[in-house]
């Protein structure tokens, strides 16, 4: 793999990803190319509605609401970054990548479910240009057909223990941004978002890359 050691350093980087007790449901987005507002409304939230809540708290509330579909959104910007952070989903959703990343921005998620789901996805321009299950890729080899990884990822190897690290790493080096664990417990702007079966005018043309 070009540049091991640095991608070695940097997997260790996110080493926390993987014994994160707490971290089990999460979609972390970066998006550029956009102000907070504007992936707000991508996300199809108001922007103009927003509280403060730690990512702890917005798991809290969307675990103790009745309705299975309370999203809530966390944006916050970092440089030329804006980071959405969501006990959900919404940003594993292609349509919500292709929103985000329209008009020359750029879009990354990772996708992770207490059902062992998984995902990465990258867009720009509003086109997604891969999404994949980094679990699906250690056993590449004996699937038929095998899986095959983006331009943006060829050069990446996930193993069963370390591939959320390694999503995140991937992330970081796509991207340009280190993510802060701490971003998790800082009080940022947070939206309710719409049910996904809501949001769009065809769903089913929404979860198709």
């Amino acid at each position: 793999m070009p540049g091991k050691p640095e991608w070695d350093e940097l997997v260790t980087q996110y080493a926390w990803v993987d014994t994160a007790e707490d971290l089990h449901t999460y979609t972390i987005s970066v998006i550029t190319g956009k102000d907070e507002d504007e992936v707000i409304r991508a996300f199809g939230g108001d922007p103009g509605v927003s509280r403060l809540m730690t990512f702890d708290q917005t798991a809290y509330e969307i675990a103790e609401h009745p309705s299975r579909d309370h999203a809530l959104l966390r944006v916050l910007t970092a440089g030329k970054h804006v980071v959405a952070m969501e006990w959900g989903y919404h940003g594993s959703i292609p349509e919500i990548a292709r929103r985000a990343s329209a008009h020359s921005g750029e879009f990354f998620s990772i996708y992770a479910s207490i059902n062992a789901r998984y995902q990465v996805m990258h867009a720009r321009d509003g086109l997604v240009d891969g999404a994949f299950d980094p679990l699906d890729m250690e056993d590449a080899a004996f699937m038929d057909p095998p899986p095959t990884l983006p331009t943006w990822a060829q050069d990446v190897a996930f193993h069963m223990e370390t591939h959320e690290a390694e999503s995140f790493a991937l992330m970081h080096r796509t991207m340009g941004l280190a993510f802060d664990p701490d971003w998790l417990d800082v009080r940022a702007r947070t939206v309710l978002l719409p049910a996904p079966g809501t949001l769009f005018s065809n769903p089913h043309a929404a979860w198709r890359l």
